[in-house]
């Protein structure tokens, strides 16, 4: 049995953050890093597109929290302590100068995830952190003094273990075996599938502003909205995504939303295409999209009220008019399912965080046993956020770790 002070399941993300913190504190702990596969950092090196979304630029940090819909309540101490500030200071103090993009994500300067994953490696090597390949632990046991772990490759004990194999069913398994309680997975960010044609044959049109409400729900976004080949995607469906997994799921995936694609009232898009209809009323309506509506959406929406492409402004009727103003304020979709937002899975669920003390990410009920990363019931939406609770519950659990 190989004996280390800190253990880390888990070579992603978190499980090196942890490591490298730890042995930065303090060089002298001997650390390993078990990963079940034959590579570490896989989920690193797909994020953002393979550049690497490493956080967010939200610098308050109960905005930061807010973000998160499992989690905010108990982020809001931690974020305190290291957030978005800290972690664009710490890569960019270890050589990763990093920028902040228009829509507030923070990439490396590189547009490259292997600056993140070399950064990573170069920082466990100048400490001594041993990385083990291949070792998928099979069970975990609370020795009187350590913990003991089983390996598919060996048998290992630590002093201070942390757990940070992100959302690993397995892994789940063998925590609730121990005693935790592990809330039930469900898919979080994903894509709503629709099959409509107000959105066929459109992919790639964006509208820059709407608001999305599930029907039968409270769940409501705003944000841009992004037409897909499979239905639609963007920060306002995703936020839905996020924010109602657990009741989405419930449903099966099969619900109604409604759009307002101009975020006005009906009154006041009735009375902007009445104005319309004196200003152009010689123009097609095909040809004069209001509202910044790219042309292609906007010959649909006018397709989906019944407005031939032959008719001028002039030509409508008021049966004509309320229903486009029905089209652009409040069109009703039927989801039928959900597909994976490229390939960064991302789900709610996990160990339970009333047995996480949030000021060190340790375990309530095991002394010693560390979590940090999806491991625990804690996402957040697209734009750098899931990595930052990464980060912040690693460094955390560093400091703990490190004494």
């Amino acid at each position: 049995m190989e004996h280390y002070d800190v253990l880390i399941v888990g070579g992603g993300a978190a499980g090196f953050f942890a490591a490298i913190n730890t042995a930065e504190q303090n060089p002298a702990l001997s650390i390993a890093i078990l990963e079940r596969g034959n590579s570490v950092l896989s989920k690193v090196k797909i994020s953002g597109g393979g550049r690497c979304n490493v956080t967010h630029a939200e610098f308050i940090p109960n905005e930061l929290a807010s973000y998160y819909p499992r989690g905010e309540k108990e982020l809001r101490g931690p974020f305190h302590a290291f957030m978005t500030g800290d972690t664009m200071a710490w890569f960019e103090e270890r050589g990763v100068p990093l920028k902040i993009e228009e829509d507030g994500r923070v990439f490396p300067m590189s547009d490259t995830s292997q600056s993140i994953i070399d950064c990573f490696l170069a920082q466990a090597q100048k400490f001594g952190v041993e990385v083990k390949k291949n070792h998928a632990v099979r069970t975990v046991e609370q020795g009187q003094s350590s913990w003991n772990l089983e390996t598919t490759n060996g048998s290992f004990s630590c002093r201070k273990l942390l757990i940070a194999t992100g959302s690993n069913p397995k892994v789940w398994r063998l925590l609730e075996t121990l005693g935790h309680t592990i809330t039930p997975a469900v898919p979080s960010l994903f894509t709503f599938d629709i099959d409509d044609p107000r959105i066929k044959n459109i992919p790639g049109v964006v509208a820059k502003n709407v608001s999305v409400e599930v029907l039968g729900t409270s769940l409501f976004s705003e944000g841009p909205l992004l037409v897909t080949h499979s239905g639609l995607s963007a920060p306002s469906i995703l936020k839905l995504s996020a924010f109602g997994a657990i009741e989405l799921a419930r449903l099966n995936y099969k619900f109604k939303i409604k759009i307002n694609f101009i975020q006005q009232n009906a009154n006041s898009c009735m009375q902007i295409l009445k104005n319309t209809k004196l200003e152009l009323s010689k123009k097609y309506v095909r040809n004069t999209p209001l509202f910044e509506l790219p042309k292609r959406l906007w010959v649909k929406l006018i397709e989906a009220a019944e407005i031939d492409e032959a008719l001028r402004w002039a030509d409508l009727s008021k049966l004509q008019l309320q229903a486009l103003v029905h089209q652009l304020t409040s069109a009703i979709f039927l989801v039928h399912g959900k597909s994976t937002f490229k390939e960064e899975f991302v789900t709610a669920g996990g160990v339970d965080l009333k047995e996480i003390n949030f000021k060190t990410y340790e375990s309530k009920l095991f002394k010693n046993l560390f979590f940090a990363g999806e491991i625990i019931n804690v996402d957040g939406v697209t734009g750098g956020f899931n990595f930052q609770n990464a980060w912040t519950g690693a460094y955390l659990a560093a400091q703990e770790l490190s004494k």
